[in-house]
């Protein structure tokens, strides 16, 4: 029996329509993007049109451009290190950012002074705490939907009061869980930047992107050749651009049906759990989270067991604890809503390809895994 993929918020399968389309761009437009001759033309016209793609999947309206990247996790940097190069003041991030923002923001310490903005139990970021957090700010950097349990901070709220208090700081936001999962209108969110991942989306690895308001000023990590203003020099890859242009727009089109669906597999993950009479609890309720996003921890059951079992029965998902479990560290996140230390959590987290079959198989076993693992 074919193993059950449950890790779509860790990376997810490229489909077939972008795999056609990146392998069409290889073959027929190979060309330096920035070359006169039509070659290069050809492979400028790839990434024009993921360009437009992107921008309208973003509800931009004309007020901002992209920047092409590596990954979510330059376009963090590009945003969170080349504001702060221009602007004096504190870096302000949550206790609840990924990695790719707050390892950036470490490597300013010593030079700069690093807030970090509590969350609750529920772990929101109230938006009050964060402006007056923000005072004196360079940049505040501010997560949408939080990767390991998948609640959706009130980015919108956040802004509007940190404009109040610190109108000229950048506001950052990493949107590598929330793009093609929940709506972001960028014309009506007063914010800054705001940084994607391709393979979240069904699209490729190794390609982001970083929306750029017009006007918001950035120094590039690095120079080179000039390409895309001066932000981001190197050769432009044109299959990997028009590979996550038409991701973003395939997820953004097909938003509402797959958030009626993820629901729906949610909602039978907790019923067969209530079935089962076993005890867990669901860390962010289905008003808070994103819709694809699932975290359940289940108090006596160690994480990495768990997932070291329901691996070997062919049922792949993440977990994590808030303790440090035997070769593996503890998840800040975790610590960060206070989860207690003797509950393991297990993320499930889907795609567009992920079927209600493999959901009900899926949940049977990690069911049966937890009460044979509870202590």
């Amino acid at each position: 029996m074919q193993p059950i993929y449950l890790d779509n918020a860790a990376s997810t399968r490229v489909s077939d329509e972008v795999i056609a389309l990146m392998t069409e761009v290889m073959r027929s437009a190979w060309g330096n993007p920035s070359a006169a001759h039509p070659q290069g033309a050809a492979a400028r016209a790839f990434i024009d049109t993921a360009r437009t793609r992107m921008l309208a999947a973003l509800g931009d309206n004309g007020i901002g451009d992209i920047v092409w990247t590596s990954g979510c996790t330059e376009a963090d940097a590009l945003a969170v290190l080349g504001a702060a190069r221009v602007r004096e003041g504190s870096i302000v991030l949550t206790a609840v950012e990924h990695p790719a923002v707050s390892a950036a923001a470490k490597k300013l310490e010593g030079n700069r002074r690093i807030v970090t903005i509590p969350v609750g139990r529920d772990g929101l970021v109230d938006p009050d705490v964060a402006a007056e957090a923000a005072v004196g700010a360079a940049v505040v950097a501010i997560v949408m939907v939080q990767n390991e349990i998948g609640v959706t901070e009130p980015v919108a709220a956040i802004a509007s009061a940190i404009r109040k208090r610190a109108p000229r700081c950048h506001i950052h936001v990493d949107a590598a869980q929330a793009f093609g999962h929940v709506p972001i209108d960028a014309a009506t969110l007063d914010v800054d930047s705001i940084a994607i991942a391709g393979h979240k989306l069904h699209g490729p690895k190794g390609v982001g992107a970083l929306w750029l308001r017009n006007g918001v000023e950035v120094e590039p990590l690095w120079v080179g050749g000039g390409q895309q203003r001066g932000l981001r020099g190197g050769t432009q890859d044109a299959p990997g651009t028009a590979g996550l242009g038409l991701a973003a727009e395939r997820a953004v089109s097909t938003l509402a049906h797959a958030r009626t669906r993820w629901l729906e597999l949610a909602n039978i993950v907790t019923t067969k759990l209530d079935a089962a009479k076993l005890e867990y609890r669901q860390l962010v309720p289905d008003q808070r989270r994103a819709p694809h996003i699932l975290a359940l921890g289940f108090r006596g059951v160690p994480a990495a067991a768990l997932r070291t079992v329901l691996s070997s029965r062919g049922v792949y998902l993440s977990t994590g604890s808030s303790c440090a479990e035997r070769d593996e560290k503890p998840s800040a996140v975790l610590a960060a809503i206070e989860l207690p230390q003797d509950v393991g959590m297990c993320r499930l987290s889907f795609g567009h390809d992920t079927t209600t079959d493999e959901v009900e198989r899926a949940i049977s076993i990690i069911a049966e895994v937890a009460a044979t693992l509870k202590k």
